[in-house]
């Protein structure tokens, strides 16, 4: 087959929609849980700053005590993972403490919240859980998946926590991937790839290294671009094209070194996301706002900005960006039959699978 051929649908094959509950090497049984307590949604009490509102908490008693911070005046919004996970391995053991005690309430959270989500429909028969998302790649971060999963044992709750396996800026981009059966790919070595979120886009070029496995246990992400776009503030037409422009210097760049990008296009993003591309709700926090506009439809804009993609009519399909980055764990879930990931960030994204007889 020349290089730039595409296989078309075998027959019969099922229509590919966004947002699909059935994928080609899993059933999505659930995505984006919205669970409330008296406090609010369960789920914000696992997040990026609610880790740091403990740390903030053991700082203040500790102050409150008559005791010096060990943390000095640095605000703790302004702690980096690297510098967090420097004071655990430090030789100022107050200050060591102080963190392992904002971990431990973390987790003892984590854990309490996946013990809501396990009581749901969608996660009673869970036996494993993946946990990604900026917070796992860190060692307190971890640590943190590590306690939860003891806590959980604790209370005769025999479930698997792991980190993901791949860095998680590059999980929401692989993942995309496994959205689309294998013919799309045949022909083409590597997938254009889009990791949507409240703060960032990151676009990629994804190797798929099929010839090496099929299951896509190989891909690998070979250049990406990151876009902060909270530090710009922009209008969402401002923000397409500028996602537009990453885009089509990714695919430039590709072709110069010889790679050769199937002409599809996978998207991850916030929310729950309708067959026709369109988001129903949970896109309050993507730029410029008014993303779930009856008017507005990101596969569709983005097809009319990048028609083609080689010689051949560009393909876009998008989900939730918890279950893209979940599917980047496929590979490596086969020894289980149903599975969940928890995205921890600026949220707590979540998915649930059960795996595909395999072929």
């Amino acid at each position: 087959m020349a290089k730039s051929e595409r296989k078309s649908a075998p027959e019969n094959a099922p229509p590919i929609a966004h947002g699909a509950a059935s994928l080609p090497s899993v059933v999505v049984d659930g995505y984006n849980l919205m669970l409330r307590d008296k406090d609010g949604f369960i789920g914000d009490k696992a997040s990026k700053s609610a880790f740091q509102q403990k740390l903030d908490d053991w700082r203040k008693r500790l102050k409150k005590g008559g005791g010096d911070d060990p943390l000095g005046d640095i605000p703790t919004e302004d702690l980096s993972k690297k510098q967090i996970d420097a004071l655990i391995k430090g030789k100022d053991k107050e200050a060591s403490a102080l963190v392992l005690g904002a971990v431990d309430d973390f987790a003892g959270e984590l854990a309490k919240v996946l013990t809501r989500y396990l009581k749901d429909k969608s996660w009673k028969k869970t036996e494993r859980v993946v946990v990604g998302g900026g917070l796992k790649d860190s060692a307190f971060g971890e640590l943190a998946i590590a306690r939860a999963m003891v806590l959980m044992k604790a209370e005769g709750l025999n479930i698997e926590l792991v980190p993901i396996v791949h860095h998680p800026d590059e999980a929401g981009l692989i993942g995309a991937a496994h959205l689309m059966p294998s013919w799309m790919l045949q022909g083409h070595d590597s997938i254009i790839a889009v990791d949507i979120g409240g703060t960032n886009i990151r676009a990629g070029i994804v190797e798929t290294r099929l010839k090496e496995e099929v299951d896509l246990s190989k891909a690998k992400v070979w250049k990406s671009e990151l876009w902060r776009h909270a530090d710009d503030a922009p209008k969402r037409s401002a923000t397409l094209e500028r996602l537009v422009d990453m885009i089509e210097r990714l695919i430039a760049k590709a072709r110069k070194s010889d790679l050769d990008p199937a002409p599809v296009i996978g998207i991850g993003c916030p929310g729950i996301i309708e067959p026709d591309g369109s988001i129903a709700r949970g896109g309050q926090n993507l730029p410029g706002g008014n993303w779930e506009s009856k008017h507005f439809n990101l596969p569709e804009a983005l097809a009319d900005a990048i028609p083609k993609i080689g010689d051949h009519s560009t393909f876009i399909i998008m989900h939730n960006d918890a279950v893209v980055q979940g599917l980047s764990q496929v590979p490596f879930m086969r020894d289980v039959a149903h599975w969940g990931v928890l995205t921890i960030g600026t949220g707590l994204g979540n998915a649930h699978f059960t795996n595909k007889a395999a072929e």
